[in-house]
């Protein structure tokens, strides 16, 4: 499966709960009034874009349905999907920009980060780049266990100590192996943590101080993850991370599982933090680099083909293309023509001569014309005179009963 095919595969209940009942709903309207907006707006928010985005998103509507004189309302099919384009433009690249790079993941339990390493490990290693991964998470059962096992499928060397050590240590010495070894990237993976807990996200400040003193001048990203299921509280858990930790991109997670995926919107224009990287599905290669313009086009994929192409004329093909001798006729020219009329015995003549079937220097001349015979008229007949009826003299037909009713009358026994 392509990499389009991927994210539109894994957008298509976001896709039939946002899109598709706009679609159906634009086909409602027959003009571009408030109530359309209105009814816009309400979809939008079902669709955990989010309040304020999806007034934002309808206003830009409105403007642009004026200033470009659009009246049929199935042009807002088009212009949503320029405008989400352009709201999740910027920020989206992830900074690796030096030798090493530091990720430090985060995020609440369940959402996913030790996976989203692995993953994030073996997108590298496919690159040719080295990484070292750190096993910081010395609290959850079997945390450094899975992600043994991810290191040695992504093929990525991993650094660990004992579980219930001191995070910021296993950070440290993850450090110091990746400059000896001279590795690329380092990725460290970190407890499940709530924005509340004082002393989880205390530990949190420790790794960065860590990091900043070990490798002052090198590019760090900060990525949460989060859970796409969740929806809205996504939102309000960038929010609170981005107070505690200034993270600088966010790993949305389960969005082939979720009709919710709105909430990219949402937290792109709300809280202006970049989506660096969707995950769509359970493959280890299914953890794609977020761009914004592929995942407009997922979302509005009935626009596009499995490459991610614009079909121009939505419902209609392309006529089929049949080459003949003589020219390159379409599928409706090659039907079959009606059955002529047989040709005269000139017009044949004429069109053998010219496929060559006459051989003759000569210019071609019209066979004459047989002179009609002269028909010649019919002797006339005189015509005999009809015989005239006399009825006083010319006795009537009879019959047998005729004949036997006259007997009778003659006897006397008709009086």
């Amino acid at each position: 499966m392509g990499f389009f095919s991927k994210i539109k595969e894994g957008l298509r209940k976001t896709r039939d709960a946002i899109i598709g009942r706009i679609d159906e709903m634009l086909k409602s309207f027959t003009k571009i009034d408030d109530d359309l907006f209105e009814e816009l707006e309400e979809l939008l928010v079902m669709g955990d874009v989010g309040i304020h985005t999806a007034e934002k998103i309808c206003d830009e509507l409105r403007d642009r349905v004026k200033k470009e004189g659009i009246t049929d309302p199935m042009e807002i099919h088009r212009l949503l999907s320029e405008v989400i384009t352009e709201m999740l433009k910027g920020g989206q690249e992830l900074n690796i920009s030096t030798k090493p790079s530091v990720i430090l993941v985060i995020g609440v339990n369940g959402v996913g980060k030790t996976t989203t390493i692995g993953k994030l490990a073996a997108s590298f290693t496919r690159q040719g780049k080295k990484v070292t991964l750190a096993a910081a998470d010395t609290f959850r059962a079997a945390a450094i266990d899975q992600l043994q096992i991810w290191a040695e499928r992504s093929g990525a060397d991993i650094i660990k100590q004992n579980e219930g050590s001191d995070p910021a240590a296993v950070v440290f010495d993850a450090i110091s192996s990746a400059k000896a070894r001279g590795s690329d990237i380092i990725i460290a993976d970190t407890a499940g943590r709530l924005h509340n807990k004082k002393n989880l996200m205390a530990e949190l400040e420790k790794i960065n101080r860590i990091i900043d003193r070990e490798l002052p001048d090198a590019a760090k990203e900060v990525l949460l993850v989060l859970d796409a299921t969740t929806g809205q509280n996504a939102v309000n858990q960038t929010k609170e991370f981005r107070n505690a930790a200034g993270i600088t991109g966010i790993v949305l997670t389960k969005l082939d599982g979720t009709a919710k995926g709105g909430v990219v919107l949402a937290i792109k224009e709300e809280l202006d933090v970049p989506v660096k990287y969707i995950g769509v599905g359970e493959q280890i290669d299914d953890l794609q680099p977020f761009d914004p313009e592929e995942f407009a086009k997922a979302l509005f994929a009935d626009d596009y083909d499995d490459e991610g192409k614009l079909i121009m004329e939505k419902g209609e093909e392309e006529p089929k293309i049949t080459e003949s001798k003589d020219s390159t006729k379409t599928e409706e020219q090659a039907q079959p023509s009606e059955p002529e009329e047989p040709l005269s015995e000139e017009d044949e003549w004429l069109r053998s001569w010219r496929n060559g079937e006459q051989q003759t220097d000569d210019e071609p001349t019209v066979p004459e014309e047989k002179p009609a015979e002269e028909v010649k008229p019919k002797p006339r007949t005189e015509r005999k005179p009809k015989k005239s009826f006399n009825w006083s003299t010319t006795p009537a037909p009879q019959t047998e009963e005729d004949d036997e009713w006259l007997k009778q009358w003659r006897e006397g026994s008709n009086q």
